[in-house]
């Protein structure tokens, strides 16, 4: 595989950063060292908003409590999501995606449909 084959996977081309040379000699200039990868790395919005999923309490269990069969019980997984930080970025997630399975913020799909609707 080539480098140019990385560039393009990467979606950005190497660039320059200036550096000191270490010697103190006659190279006591700054010279170039190449990176591929940026110095700053500046996150995207969509960066901002979805980390609230990796401090999800639900990101630490078993998934199968938040999305059981039907007629299962959803009492596990409720606990859990009421002792969560991200509760309401999980319920406002589920709400602006449509998610129609499984336990969101702590509401079943059920629960999240009437709040749609307007209804709870």
């Amino acid at each position: 595989m080539s480098y140019q084959h990385l560039i393009g996977a990467m979606g950005s081309i190497p660039h320059t950063n200036i550096e000191p040379a270490t010697n103190g000699g006659e190279d006591a200039g700054a010279r170039p060292r190449l990176s591929l990868v940026p110095d700053v790395f500046e996150p995207s919005d969509d960066d901002f908003e979805n980390q609230w999923q990796e401090r999800a309490l639900c990101a630490q269990t078993d998934p199968e409590a938040f999305f059981p069969e039907k007629g299962g019980s959803t009492r596990e997984a409720k606990r859990i999501c009421l002792g969560c930080e991200v509760r309401d970025a999980c319920l406002e997630y589920a709400l602006a995606n449509d998610e129609r399975f499984g336990i969101w913020g702590g509401l079943s799909e059920r629960e999240r449909r009437r709040i749609k609707r307007g209804i709870i």
